[in-house]
């Protein structure tokens, strides 16, 4: 089952649907976004952004690597098996937002996790293994109140 799919299932109108694919990044319609820019530059310039905004972002370097002594280590989150890592790929970056609480805790300041998976200006989902565990990753942080998406400009926090 895709989402459309569970989406005619419950009746959830298909402009909801695209909303939700536009706030996880999966839809083409950020008008910003800029032909030609690589990962490394968007990343920059999403880095920036969270900065301005009070937001803190830092890289996420995921993998792995052999010691001196021949001893093999993963790194990064997510990414404590190999058979984790294939269903569940952190993002690229990954931080904290300021966040007003305006209801419970009233005036009260939290951080709120967020997580950017950082595409290249041109990217477009297409909903490869890796993607899928991207999105897998994107989802666990959202279902628990944390603020992620894939980003392939600035404007998307």
């Amino acid at each position: 089952m895709n989402l459309i799919q569970w989406a005619i299932k419950w009746g959830v109108p298909m402009a909801a649907v695209e909303d939700l694919r536009r706030e996880f990044g999966l839809a083409k319609t950020d008008p910003e976004r800029q032909e030609g820019r690589s990962e490394s530059a968007v990343q920059s310039q999403i880095r920036i952004e969270a900065s301005s905004k009070g937001a803190r972002l830092w890289r996420n370097n995921v993998g792995g690597a052999y010691t001196e002594d021949g001893s093999f280590f993963r790194y990064g989150l997510c990414n404590e098996s190999k058979q984790m890592n294939a269903v569940l790929k952190s993002s690229d970056l990954i931080g904290i937002s300021p966040l007003l609480i305006t209801q419970n805790h009233v005036g009260s300041i939290v951080g709120q996790f967020l997580a950017r998976e950082v595409k290249e200006s041109f990217w477009t989902y297409s909903g490869t293994d890796r993607e899928v565990a991207q999105l897998n990753f994107l989802n666990l942080v959202a279902s628990l109140g944390g603020n992620a998406a894939f980003a392939n400009s600035e404007g998307t926090l």
